[in-house]
């Protein structure tokens, strides 16, 4: 039971958050917000510091009754609610144990927890993202679990739109690793969730993806045969933009720096052989608009480009066959 020495908590909420009726618990979790915005208001810092370790300590951890945790994760959002945007003082306490419950043995605790991040990002807004990361590496773990999965996609669809209207930069050397990490994935809904992360970053000017691109072609390019039409589109669509990208800096002269393509022709020889029609002709298209960007560049890997195409003529596709014959007279 919680500590009696503290006074913030009325007996009823203490209980309230016990209790295994979720309206019990969002009441007690209402009461609880209305004490912190009286403690924040006649600026009770520490009162609120106690607070929120005492919920923690011998709420969410707890590991005598269930009810306490999924209690104790509704009650940290409303103490985030009761305070605003200043609350972002207390997180460095908050978010590290709404992570943890992210992978809680129970799915109602994992829902609860989804929730609390979604409420918290909320009020919070930009300050989430110095947790971005972690908060990324959470939720792409909760895109997979059926039973938290709509969850997991609203505070997904909140973290982008986040990103996307602020001018807080996401920490690319470090977000890029994550994405990397994730596109092999076998699960549909991850497989999404990472591809519309590429997506949006790649919307958004400021982030110049095309330095990052030889990370995680050969994930959009695997993803691409997926059996799902809505990924293949995605794929595609993001691949287009790319290659656009690439070809309209080299006609401003300042692609040179950007695309290493060394690295990126390694990943479409590759892929010139895969057993997706698609796919090949993706990647022989991108050949092809390389040669003609910069033929010179591409002489070095001539015999990979050839090796890997020209048995490609034995097949049946006349628009795999047109376009290796230009890419063959290309080069």
């Amino acid at each position: 039971m919680p500590n009696k020495d503290l006074m913030t908590i009325a007996p009823t909420a203490a209980r309230g958050l016990n209790d295994k009726l979720y309206e019990k618990r969002k009441a007690a979790a209402l009461e609880i917000e209305r004490i912190v915005r009286d403690l924040h208001k006649h600026n009770e810092q520490q009162q609120v510091v106690q607070l929120i370790h005492q919920i923690i300590h011998e709420y969410v951890l707890s590991r005598t009754n269930v009810n306490s945790s999924r209690g104790g994760v509704i009650a940290l959002a409303a103490i985030v609610t009761g305070i605003g945007k200043e609350a972002n003082q207390y997180m460095k306490d908050v978010i590290p144990v709404i992570l943890r419950c992210f992978e809680d043995n129970d799915k109602e605790t994992r829902f609860y927890a989804c929730e609390a991040m979604y409420n918290i990002a909320k009020v919070i807004r930009d300050d989430i993202l110095v947790y971005l990361n972690d908060v990324f590496k959470g939720v792409s773990k909760l895109i997979g679990d059926a039973s938290v999965r709509t969850g997991a996609q609203l505070l997904d669809k909140l973290l982008k739109d986040i990103v996307t209207e602020k001018s807080t930069p996401v920490n690319v050397v470090t977000f890029i690793p994550l994405l990397r990490d994730r596109i092999y994935t076998k699960n549909p809904y991850a497989r999404q969730f990472v591809v519309s992360w590429i997506s949006v970053l790649q919307s958004i000017p400021k982030f110049d993806l095309l330095a990052y691109l030889p990370e995680f072609l050969d994930g959009l390019f695997t993803i691409l045969s997926d059996s799902s039409d809505e990924l293949r589109k995605m794929c595609a669509t993001i691949l287009g933009e790319f290659l656009k990208e690439i070809s309209q800096r080299s006609l401003s002269g300042v692609v040179a720096p950007t695309v290493k393509y060394s690295d990126l022709v390694h990943v479409l020889v590759a892929h010139c052989i895969s057993s997706d029609d698609v796919t090949q002709l993706t990647a022989i298209v991108w050949l092809q608009e390389f040669i003609n960007i910069d033929g010179l560049s591409m002489l070095p890997h001539s015999a990979d480009i050839l090796v890997a195409i020209l048995p490609l003529l034995a097949c049946g596709d006349s628009g795999i066959n047109q376009n290796i014959l230009s890419l063959v007279l290309a080069g």
